[in-house]
């Protein structure tokens, strides 16, 4: 029964490891290295994430600065960024590419806490759907005469509390997400 609490708990927790990081690939109006995530620069003729032909920094709030280790890989770097669609401009003096992050609008804000809220949305149903596989797991067992109905109750009451804890969970970070996307 612990063994199937435990791998409940794990499904649950990778769910909440995924909405992290698709909610810190939005962007708020402040510079963070994870908007580059996804880049991937043509290096040497493979795909190569930015983040290694490049040191990258945050110099301040708007501003990610790439420093490429090989001043040649600018222009490649340059495309991967306007490939990748990330919504920003490079700004290449020669030796590094400074993106500026701009300030976001009124309405660019409540579309962003908009798209948190469908992430979100996203997140609760890989934790029902988790609930609802290891509610069948337990059932499966009392069937099969491995636990006994009582044990079947108490793990379903065990993965319901670990269910609704982490929709908690869930409902705090967006709500801080939230108030850090509205902030001026």
């Amino acid at each position: 029964m612990k063994e199937e609490l435990k791998r409940v708990e794990e499904k649950m927790e990778a769910a909440m490891r995924a909405l992290n990081h698709e909610l810190s690939r939005l962007r708020t109006g402040r510079a963070s290295l994870s908007l580059l995530d996804g880049v991937m620069v043509e290096y040497y003729g493979a795909p190569t994430p930015i983040s290694q032909v490049a040191s990258l920094s945050v110099p301040d709030s708007s501003t990610i600065m790439i420093a490429p280790w090989e001043p040649k890989v600018l222009g490649d770097i340059e495309r991967a960024i306007h490939k990748a669609n990330i919504g920003l401009t490079p700004n290449n003096d020669g030796k590094v590419i400074r993106l500026h992050i701009p300030q976001l609008t009124e309405d660019r804000r409540k579309d962003l806490v908009k798209k948190a809220y469908e992430i979100a949305e996203n997140s609760r149903n890989s934790i029902r759907q988790v609930r609802r596989e290891g509610n069948e797991a337990f059932k499966k067992k009392e069937k099969a005469k491995e636990i006994s109905e009582d044990q079947m109750h108490d793990g379903l009451d065990q993965v319901q509390k670990l269910t609704d804890a982490y929709t908690e969970k869930i409902a705090e970070i967006i709500k801080t997400k939230e108030k850090e996307v509205m902030e001026v």
